[in-house]
């Protein structure tokens, strides 16, 4: 007879696999250019500051969909393009991990803006940035009936996690490293 915890490992290696699999069946550059694009569209419409936002900033990252399952062991990741200008430069990978009491699975959408040059460049020149430790995020919070002072706003890089769905609920980027990956246009 199996324990409950056995079946729970049991049930967590099989998320974590079917996650994974999403992974390694990862879109192509121009399905996720496309996919940005409907995500910015959707912070438009939730976000009333969104707009002003996207115009400060000297570039911003886009994750469309970011996801996380875990059973005891946590996985999260997702893929997204770096843009400047408006225009996609670079391709990214975000990916966290985290170790305790899990169960369930979430996707979320991400925008991270970029609002001084410096803060850009440092992350533009790293090899993989760990948040938290590399450069700090601030999330700014969109909980019921909150509205966000854009003049207040002091922080270099920011962060919206929106579109939550699923079966837990994270509004850290805490512990996340976003590593430079290559799209061809193919794929």
């Amino acid at each position: 007879m199996m324990s409950n915890f056995s079946k729970f490992i049991q049930i967590g290696s099989i998320l974590l696999m079917l996650f994974f699999a999403d992974l390694a069946l990862a879109v192509s550059a121009e399905k996720l250019n496309q996919e940005s694009d409907k995500t910015l569209e959707i912070f438009r419409n939730e976000i009333t500051e969104a707009q002003i936002f996207l115009d400060q900033a000297v570039g911003y990252l886009v994750f469309p969909r970011v996801i996380k399952v875990g059973a005891v062991i946590g996985v999260e990741a997702g893929e997204g393009v770096l843009r400047v200008d408006g225009q996609t430069i670079e391709y990214y990978r975000t990916l966290a991990g985290s170790i305790g009491f899990q169960f369930g699975a979430q996707a979320k959408s991400i925008v991270i803006f970029f609002l001084t040059e410096k803060s850009l460049q440092n992350f533009h020149n790293s090899n993989g940035w760990k948040v938290g430790i590399d450069g700090s995020i601030a999330i700014i919070d969109l909980g019921a009936g909150k509205t966000i002072d854009s003049q207040n706003v002091k922080d270099p890089v920011i962060g919206f996690i929106f579109g939550s769905k699923g079966l837990m609920y994270n509004l850290t980027l805490e512990g996340s490293k976003l590593t430079k990956i290559d799209k061809s246009p193919a794929g």
